[in-house]
């Protein structure tokens, strides 16, 4: 039996016409309003990581419960997983990652991206919705992955929410163009609300085996209000369209086969860089990731989870969303890409926390460098080591 929900938005009113699940929508889902004139709202995710703090633990139960439920399903010999840029790109690699400690084998993993990199093959499509609708899929570099990426049999394609399906259908598409042996499709998400309507058009188009994968799913309705204090404000997400591959550090743009290792002597290395060895302080730590590199942020608080640590983990975003309902907070500055972008993140308190530690891919910049000093946090540059695939390093500096 369906349930509808209401939310008043200073942008809208939304409805969601929700099927039962096992899991209750208000663990998984808030809400808020966006500065967008093509899409009003935001569903703001409880367990993404992204625009509210979440715990490592409950990240990696949504990684493991997503990866098997694709791999129960049946992924062939070999598969292709994305994740969508940018507020998905961590949930992809988390949910890439589950599966492949689930035994998946040739697999491997890819994020869409923002950025140019000048030199570098490409599929292009746009995501119609979105403030910055340019975004790209990199073909990989090495041989031996940029084979696997023209001949995956399965596609896995990962996004925090579906609300038409469109930019997967463009995605499908594009990539059909390029790998004629595609078979079958994974289309996964935390919530999906895209319509029966909708889904059914995508099936019929792609032509090959599609199948949905999600927490919970229902159908979205938003009845868009006047807001003039908030539809006439501009904002400037589209980049200056220069290479920024001297920036970027993490290699999910252009492949992953195995899941990151960030090596052994990351507390210790967390300590000599001056987080307080013997505080009794009961505030968690909070690991901040940075756009569209987030997944390191997940990787450094999982390990200090684990190792008895209390944490939050977040992330920094391009994306403008409205104070109200389920934004309380909202903290904005200069972006560290070099596109002279405004930032944001949201729900941020730094009193709520005893450190808070900034990972980043690029260099440490002004705009990091103001940012850090303000929150008295510490940086933690993630590098990847240059004669390994998948071991990388953190760089640990308080300014």
């Amino acid at each position: 039996m369906n349930k509808t929900i209401t939310i008043e938005l200073d942008t809208g009113t939304l409805r969601l016409e929700v099927e039962s699940g096992r899991i209750p929508l208000q663990r998984l889902l808030g809400f808020a309003a966006r500065v967008s004139s093509k899409r009003k709202f935001l569903l703001v995710s409880k367990v993404l990581g992204k625009h509210y703090p979440v715990s490592p633990k409950l990240m990696s139960w949504s990684y493991r419960a997503l990866a098997r439920a694709v791999l129960n399903s049946g992924i062939g010999k070999n598969s292709l997983w994305i994740g969508m840029a940018e507020t998905a790109t961590g949930l992809g690699y988390g949910v890439f990652e589950a599966a492949y400690h689930e035994n998946a084998a040739n697999t491997l993993f890819l994020q869409t991206t923002r950025y140019h990199l000048e030199g570098i093959e490409r599929l292009e499509f746009e995501e119609a919705h979105s403030h910055a609708t340019d975004f790209f899929l990199y073909y990989p570099v090495q041989a031996d992955y940029r084979k696997r990426f023209l001949n995956a049999e399965t596609l896995v394609l990962i996004d925090d929410e579906i609300s038409t399906g469109k930019t997967f259908l463009r995605l499908i598409n594009a990539y059909q163009a390029v790998n004629s042996q595609l078979s079958k499709v994974f289309i996964v998400s935390l919530v999906n609300f895209a319509h029966p309507d909708d889904r059914a058009a995508l099936e019929a188009q792609a032509g090959v085996e599609v199948v949905w994968i999600c927490f919970r799913q229902g159908i979205l309705h938003f009845e868009d209000r006047t807001n003039a204090a908030i539809d006439n404000i501009t904002i400037n997400v589209s980049g200056n369209g220069e290479c920024k591959q001297h920036l970027l550090a993490w290699p999910g743009r252009l492949g992953i086969i195995t899941p990151i290792n960030l090596g052994t002597d990351i507390i210790e290395d967390l300590y000599q860089s001056g987080l307080n060895r013997e505080s009794n302080d009961p505030r968690p730590l909070l690991i901040l990731g940075t756009g569209e590199c987030n997944a390191p942020a997940y990787l450094l608080g999982r390990i200090l989870e684990n190792a008895g640590f209390k944490v939050k983990v977040q992330s920094t975003t391009r994306s403008p969303i409205h104070v109200g309902n389920d934004i309380a907070l909202v903290c904005q500055f200069e972006d560290n890409y070099q596109d002279n972008i405004t930032n944001f993140i949201y729900n941020l308190n730094p009193a709520d926390y005893r450190d808070i530690i900034l990972c980043h891919e690029t260099p440490l910049g002004p705009a990091l460098i103001d940012r850090l000093q303000a929150w008295h946090a510490i940086s933690a540059r993630f590098e990847l080591q240059p004669q390994d695939s998948n071991h990388a390093k953190l760089h640990f500096f308080r300014p």
